[in-house]
């Protein structure tokens, strides 16, 4: 029985390029194997077949641009009822060494599609009746081991949200364990989190199928598990829901989807000079530059012509040598950094690289992750926005007063009443009332991006380093609730336990030095944001309140603002406001 074989989910983008075709007609899969490379303008997917079987016909090729559910190929029966010995030992090949198998010889006579409806071919289960001892020991090594009383479980990657790039930096398990649902099975980090990952259900480790420093998206298979609670796959000899496929006419010809250029498998490095038959006709890829043989996808090749950069000059650490984003950009930052000031143009001088060990004893400690893309978005953000920042004190002693009133009954309540939340219903009122500093520019610089809801970032201070949690729609929220949702926040970013869902949506961030001190600082945006907020320590200082000097407590406040999206007037009247409210805790209710 056919079954075809669909695009999975892809998100938000309408349609993707086909940029590798990893099988050929007449391969042998099984259910985790990848079939074909799908590519957008974010990242690379690698498409699993889903099923275990043969490939009956491939119906994209290279280049075409596919959508979610899009027929991409055609399986026919499984591999041990449909593929003789020869073709799975090919197989077996062909997994080892990650290449596609060669297709079978085939006579002209037969076409691939036909072949598999034709009448004629209902004779051939004798031929795979004689055939049987062959396969037996070249049968699905998943297939064997799930018959009996357990059942097959694989663990994935859930939704990382719009993260492009998370590696797995700990692997907690390991095969042969006996694990429950809650158990940690791996740690993956994006450049914002950790996230650790549970095994799910209660059983048995056989498989792990990544290790430490393996590179991940959704969708990416985990572990394979071994469980309680019936068959998961059918063993060989099991009988089979509808009558076997017709493998005797395919078994003897089967024409090839894709006719390499050479002795090599045809990938996207190598595509096909002349379409195949049987199949839709492949589209020439984009000319490698100078002549060079480049396996690159477009989202690739238009980032290289952007950048002024050959192809053929960049190293590919992807799949089978595949050019990824990375690899470009590596490169480029190597040239400049390597190239004498003169050639770089525009390119900030490099700083002097010194022998520190000269003067005295020296170690060097790696930054984590999270620190390391830190310090890339700081930088970008610093020198890609005009960054101006203002300073002003706010007289919260009335607030102070009201906070320490209610504290009993917030810690009756279950909340520690701290006035960040103060601040953040305080902010969500200003920032109505001033659009523009919820806002975003769109790329052009020419527009601004209004934003109707308030998802408000705070900075958390962790071991592995600063992470921005969002509390979102904090105006539609109490004090009481601010306070309990910043402080779980905080909790489960110290405990490495945010979800990439807790990063994402941020209008405007908050960050606070709380007891540590400073009258004030400069804070870097965390854009696409136009403005963030720095808290310093509350202190008790005199205040002159026009006959003589009372003590006040005072908060010191540091708006730093994009300058292309806010003027000096705007952030003057934005912290003026939001002074007001913080001043005068009844403002918070009109």
């Amino acid at each position: 029985m056919s079954q075809d074989i669909r695009i999975p989910d892809i998100g938000d983008a309408e349609s993707v390029e086909v940029v590798e075709i990893l099988v050929a007609v007449g391969d042998t899969v099984g259910a985790d194997d990848p079939v074909v490379v799908i590519e957008s303008d974010k990242a690379s997917m690698e498409v699993p077949a889903g099923k275990a079987g043969v490939v009956e016909a491939i119906r994209v090729a290279i280049g075409d641009q596919v959508s979610e559910g899009q027929v991409i190929l055609v399986l026919s029966g499984s591999p041990d009822e449909a593929a003789p010995a020869p073709a799975a030992a090919s197989a077996a090949v062909a997994s080892e060494s990650g290449k596609p198998p060669a297709p079978a010889e085939a006579p002209e006579a037969v076409e691939a599609p036909e072949a598999v409806e034709a009448p004629e071919a209902v004779e051939a289960p004798e031929a795979v009746e004689a055939q049987a001892p062959a396969e037996a020991p070249a049968a699905p090594a998943s297939a064997v081991a799930a018959g009996g009383p357990t059942a097959r479980h694989e663990v994935r990657v859930p939704d990382i949200g719009e993260a492009d790039q998370v590696v797995v930096i700990e692997v907690a398990r390991a095969v042969g364990d006996a694990v429950q649902a809650d158990d940690l099975l791996v740690v993956i980090e994006s450049d914002k989190a950790s996230m650790e990952i549970p095994v799910g259900v209660a059983g048995r480790i056989v498989k792990l199928h990544v290790s430490e420093g393996d590179e991940v998206r959704e969708g990416t298979l985990l572990a394979t598990l071994e469980t309680d609670g019936g068959t998961a796959a059918p063993s060989p000899g099991a009988s089979r829901q509808a009558p076997a496929p017709e493998p005797g006419p395919r078994q003897a010809a089967e024409p090839a989807p894709q006719k390499p250029a050479s002795d090599a498998p045809a990938t996207a490095r190598s595509e096909p000079d002349e379409p195949a038959s049987g199949g839709p006709e492949p589209r020439p890829a984009p000319a490698a530059p100078a002549g060079a043989e480049v396996y690159a996808g477009p989202a690739v090749r238009q980032l290289a012509r952007e950048l002024g950069v050959r192809l053929a000059d960049v190293s590919g650490s992807g799949l089978r040598g595949r050019i990824v984003k990375d690899d470009v950009k590596a490169f480029v930052k190597n040239r400049l950094t390597q190239a004498p000031p003169a050639e770089r143009g525009g390119a900030l001088p490099a700083l002097p690289v010194v022998d520190f060990s000269r003067f005295g004893e020296i170690e060097t400690v790696p930054m984590s992750r999270i620190r390391q893309r830190g310090a890339d978005n700081l930088h970008r953000s610093w020198v890609n926005i005009p960054h101006v920042t203002q300073h002003d004190e706010v007289d919260v002693s009335d607030l102070e007063a009201f906070r320490k009133s209610i504290r009993a009954e917030a810690e009756a309540a279950g909340v520690k009443l701290t006035p960040l939340a103060f601040l953040i219903r305080a902010c969500c009122q200003a920032l109505r009332e001033f659009p523009t500093v919820n806002s975003s520019l769109d790329p052009t610089v020419r527009n601004y991006i209004l934003k109707r809801y308030y998802h408000i970032g705070i900075a958390v201070d962790t071991e592995d380093g600063l992470v921005v949690p969002v509390i979102r729609d904090a105006d539609r929220k109490g004090v009481y609730a601010l306070a309990r949702e910043a402080a779980e926040l905080s909790e489960k970013a110290r405990n490495r336990k945010l979800t990439p869902a807790d990063h994402q949506g941020g209008t405007f961030t908050i960050t606070s030095l709380g007891a540590l001190g400073g009258t004030g600082f400069t804070p870097v945006i965390n854009a696409p944001e136009v403005a963030i907020l720095g808290v310093g320590r509350l202190t008790t200082r005199p205040h002159w309140d026009g006959t003589a000097f009372v003590p006040r407590q005072m908060l010191p406040l540091s708006l730093s603002y994009d300058h292309r999206a806010i003027n000096g007037a705007e952030a003057g009247r934005f912290v003026a406001r939001l002074g007001a409210l913080l001043g005068d805790v009844r403002r918070l209710l009109l």
